[in-house]
């Protein structure tokens, strides 16, 4: 299972907990969060590739979920790693003929750069939210306690294979240069023999649903699957895991 943008493997615990009864299931936290440590030399989408394909040589692991940037990294690997049977994707933004997931990503940088890390995670929020009410909300009164959040954890210890909510935030810068790579034509993941599942909810963005519509437009023989009353982070521990390891456990099998 390959996290999303902001996450770690944490994240995805409920989820891997609903699969655990049928499956070996291995939840690895990407580079530069929790127990991978820094990222190093990371040469965006095709180091993320590297880590999959290390995993996956180590466990044996034939089926294969991602959610959100870690799907685009997933669908990316399936293309060169033939061993993967199953793949499962969460909304990966795959930006396409019009179809953009990226527009955000310079203000975000430019916050990151001045330090505004509240400010920042908004813009993260906002470039990626449901279709919600969160989305009317003005900035201003997320971004002053965002930012307030933020600095009490300045000098805190943090636990073991966690990671501050300060470092988190500058870890999107990564899973941004990885989505952005990512860009093209869909007509080349024609080219996988794997099954694949396509999974989205209902009150997702509208660019993530283009992406599904695309790749089942390229993928014909894909299942989708639109999960009613969920946004982007269903699988989430907070949100609707249960929901996701349902229809995980079906298509796994």
């Amino acid at each position: 299972m390959l996290h999303g943008a902001g996450q770690t493997a944490e994240n995805l615990r409920s989820l891997a907990g609903g699969l655990a009864g049928a499956f070996t299931v291995y939840v690895p936290d990407r580079r530069g969060r929790g127990r991978s440590g820094p990222y190093g030399q990371f040469h965006g989408l095709g180091t993320e590739i590297e880590d999959l394909s290390a995993v996956l040589d180590v466990t044996g692991a034939r089926c294969v979920f991602g959610l959100s940037a870690g799907a685009v990294i997933a669908i990316e690997a399936a293309l060169t790693r033939p061993q993967i049977a199953r793949l499962a994707l969460y909304e990966p933004p795959l930006s396409f003929d019009g179809v953009q997931h990226a527009s955000w990503v310079p203000r975000y940088e430019r916050e990151l750069q001045a330090g505004k890390l509240g400010s920042a995670l908004v813009t993260v929020m906002k470039g990626t939210a449901d279709r919600t009410a969160f989305r009317y909300v003005p900035r201003f009164l997320l971004a002053a306690p965002l930012d307030f959040a933020i600095r009490r954890t300045a000098g805190r210890p943090v636990p073991e294979g966690e990671v501050s909510p300060r470092d988190l935030v500058a870890t999107v810068h990564y899973d941004a240069m990885t989505v952005m790579e990512a860009a093209g034509p869909l007509e080349r993941f024609a080219a996988l023999g794997c099954a694949v599942l396509l999974l989205g909810g209902s009150r997702s963005a509208e660019n993530l649903t283009a992406s599904l519509d695309g790749l089942s437009r390229v993928l014909p023989g894909a299942r989708r699957v639109t999960l009613h009353g969920v946004g982007h982070t269903a699988a989430d521990n907070r949100h609707q895991p249960a929901v996701v390891a349902a229809e995980l456990r079906t298509f796994f099998a």
